[in-house]
């Protein structure tokens, strides 16, 4: 039962993943417009690859050229012979000199043509490309995103302090349009799919404020520019179209669990707060509730030490419930980075048991202190729970899947 438990649990994760990969979204998308003869396509985001993929097989000649930015590890070789295409890859979750040349690429690149222009955005994509503001250097502006992912803020305060550090995000991308017919088609990776906060809203104007603003060092704070009044009028903002959220992953699984004639209870609070606390309370649910299948959503928050060690909020919250699970044989927990990559790690988060704990002693390793030092993806290398999927084509935040059995 053991070996089917977590093979459930990972095909469900699986089918709910592919309903919401790039490709095939950006193809259904197409079918209803836009009816452009021609259009330029530029794709930016981890999951800017499939995305494109998409549009290539969509629109194929009318498709004249096109600008992709993505992870390195995120990028099929193939793409780098695709004519008419150009390819960059930069650093992810923190800039590198690489996400510099890929802003002075952009900007660069936007101006060669007058086609419609497709944009098309998914997470990932406010590290991937930037033009600082004046005086805000590479090391600026990579303290700056450090503090800001240790910080155990929510991607929105993140991003609005991320806006007033460039020169594109926030809306001030419009400027460089030219006038152009132009489209956004998002994958959305934030609550409430909010333009403004994905990809820091590169082609949607700012509308945070001081108050959106989190205490910040001052090694920090001096670097902000000034807020800018929103002088954009609302018939210049482009049509943004969001082709999948989180909702669409977790419809999709409910609809593979119907399929096998399972049922599953849906919990409707999204997941939010500290990662490790999350962990513990979803795994004393678990322990308290009756036999079946349980499904949350979202994305918790973590506060880092300063020196991090593997893994990412799903692994974190994966240990934080095997610790509370400990000695179960009842109980499967299963935590998932829709992308592929948790945190700064190339994995994808773990599913976990009663059993994990143990296991872990066995090679060694100490749950709490790995807890502690945000180390929980050696723990789980070691408990054999680690996850890893590769790039998913896909970016919708993080699912956790449950099982109790009787």
């Amino acid at each position: 039962m053991k070996t089917n438990c977590r093979t459930l649990l990972l095909e469900l994760a699986q089918e709910s993943i592919a309903s919401v990969r790039g490709d095939r979204l950006v193809s259904a998308a197409a079918s209803r417009g836009p009816d452009w003869p021609v259009l330029d396509v530029l794709a930016i985001g981890k999951a800017a690859p499939a995305m494109l993929a998409g549009a290539k097989d969509a629109f194929g000649s009318r498709l004249q050229r096109g600008l992709l930015i993505t992870r390195q590890d995120h990028i099929l070789s193939s793409w780098r012979d695709v004519e008419r295409i150009e390819v960059l890859t930069a650093g992810h979750p923190i800039p590198t000199q690489a996400s510099l040349v890929a802003g002075e690429t952009l900007l660069g690149w936007l101006p060669g043509s007058t086609n419609p222009l497709l944009v098309l955005l998914s997470g990932g994509a406010s590290s991937l490309v930037e033009v600082p503001v004046p005086g805000v250097t590479l090391d600026v502006l990579q303290h700056a995103n450090r503090w800001l992912l240790g910080s155990g803020l929510d991607i929105h305060r993140m991003n609005a302090v991320r806006k007033r550090l460039s020169r594109i995000k926030g809306g001030q991308l419009l400027e460089y349009l030219g006038g152009r017919a132009t489209q956004v088609w998002m994958i959305s990776d934030v609550r409430g799919d909010d333009p403004a906060v994905i990809g820091s809203g590169l082609l949607y104007p700012d509308h945070t404020n001081e108050t959106d603003f989190p205490a910040l060092p001052a090694t920090i704070k001096e670097f902000l520019s000034p807020a800018q009044p929103n002088a954009v009028s609302p018939e210049s903002i482009p049509e943004h179209r969001v082709l999948a959220n989180l909702q669409t992953a977790c419809a999709a699984l409910v609809k593979a669990v119907g399929e096998r004639g399972l049922s599953i209870q849906v919990h409707d609070t999204e997941l939010d707060g500290d990662t490790a606390e999350t962990g513990r309370q979803l795994a004393e649910i678990l322990r308290e509730a009756s036999p079946g299948l349980h499904l949350w959503a979202g994305e918790t928050t973590v506060e880092l030490p300063e020196n991090p060690g593997r893994g990412g909020r799903n692994q974190q919250l994966a240990l934080a419930a095997a610790m509370t699970l400990e000695g179960r044989r009842d109980c499967y927990l299963l935590a998932l980075a829709t992308d592929g990559s948790d945190g700064s790690s190339d994995d994808a988060g773990a599913l976990v048991d009663g059993g994990s704990v143990a296991r872990g002693e066995l090679a060694g390793l100490d749950a709490g202190a790995s807890l502690r030092a945000a180390d929980a993806g050696t723990f789980h290398e070691g408990s054999g729970d680690l996850i890893s999927t590769g790039p998913t084509g896909t970016n919708v935040r993080d699912i956790v899947i449950a099982m109790k059995i009787a």
